[in-house]
């Protein structure tokens, strides 16, 4: 059995009990509850692969999800350390930025681990590792608009995703797949999956859970801990980037980011023992996100979705570039 730790933030239950009784009411992203709201409705049911093989696996716990402040401080370098500490229970967390134009929401989800890790001499790790997905809905008149797209973060590249029945095709980027979807408290959810120790994301079964591994459920009310490493029903609590003191507000703290859109880490507590050697700053924050070999520039899948979705995508539908809501712009 999870455990479970209970939520303050009962703001998108209330945004969605409101939507429901009142069809007429327009979700806006500027309100931080419909925000939530838009972000509960379409939270991608996330399975996450589980190595339990090395030192540096944490018996499996170094592949959990957990807030980037897990250990109760906002000191980005000593996350590889205190991983797996039971002082520190690595809680399920996820985070979320709602953008909004009059067309369209753009909602990027962040997966962190304390750990990106390998148990082989041949590869590098790193302190801290934050990887994630972003989802085009197409604002159709309908509560919480329709899906559209995907692009999940797969380490330097990004891949391309979207639903049956979606109209959008592939345009400067090749569409990699479809979208599966899950049944989630009576509602269709995207499916996405991690690997195992470098945690890179794709749409499910792009990766899948091989032996034991996590599936975790959308929350606004818990945020639970695994049971174990082979653990198929654990809550994630959604937080969102843009709250108060939250991860955009502290874009220009030292003692989280290195840099901009650069999560700080060093080789503390034995991070690269055993492999070639231990990357400091490797793990990205949305607004650092990079394909290597894309158009846009570092950071658009995030701050700049509209004009990244019209790059990877052809769009038939009207497709504002003008933002009514972005504070990252």
């Amino acid at each position: 059995m999870a455990f479970r730790f209970p939520s303050v933030a009962a703001a998108a239950m209330a945004a969605i009990c409101a939507v429901a009784s009142d069809p007429a009411h327009a979700l806006s992203a500027q309100s931080a509850a419909d925000r939530a709201a838009l972000a509960q409705r379409w939270a991608p049911v996330h399975y996450q692969d589980v190595d339990q093989t090395g030192a540096h696996a944490l018996g499996g716990a170094a592949d959990y999800i957990a807030r980037y402040d897990f250990d109760g401080d906002l000191d980005a370098r000593n996350n590889w350390d205190r991983a797996g500490q039971a002082a520190y229970p690595l809680a399920a967390h996820a985070y979320y930025s709602v953008v909004e134009t009059a067309t369209h929401w753009y909602i990027t989800y962040l997966f962190f681990h304390p750990r990106d890790w390998t148990d082989s001499f041949f590869d590098t790790e790193h302190e801290n590792d934050a990887e994630g997905v972003m989802f085009a809905i197409a604002r159709d008149g309908s509560t919480y608009g329709r899906l559209k797209a995907a692009v999940t973060v797969a380490h330097t590249d990004f891949f391309s995703y979207v639903p049956a029945g979606s109209d959008w095709t592939g345009n400067a980027e090749n569409v990699d797949g479809p979208l599966s979807f899950a049944s989630h408290q009576g509602l269709p959810h995207p499916v996405t999956a991690q690997e195992a120790k470098g945690h890179g994301l794709k749409a499910w079964p792009a990766y899948d859970i091989r032996g034991d591994g996590l599936i975790y459920y959308p929350s606004s009310t818990a945020a639970e801990v695994p049971s174990g490493p082979d653990d198929r029903n654990v809550q994630y609590k959604l937080v969102d980037i843009f709250e108060p003191g939250g991860m955009w507000e502290q874009r220009n703290n030292a003692v989280l980011f290195a840099a901009y859109g650069s999560f700080a880490g060093n080789n503390s507590g034995g991070c690269g023992s055993g492999a070639i050697g231990c990357t400091a700053n490797a793990a990205n924050a949305p607004w650092g996100w990079d394909d290597k070999d894309d158009g846009p520039g570092r950071g658009a899948l995030a701050t700049d979705p509209a004009a990244l979705a019209a790059n990877y995508f052809r769009i038939p539908e009207a497709s504002s570039p003008v933002y009514t809501y972005n504070p990252y712009r």
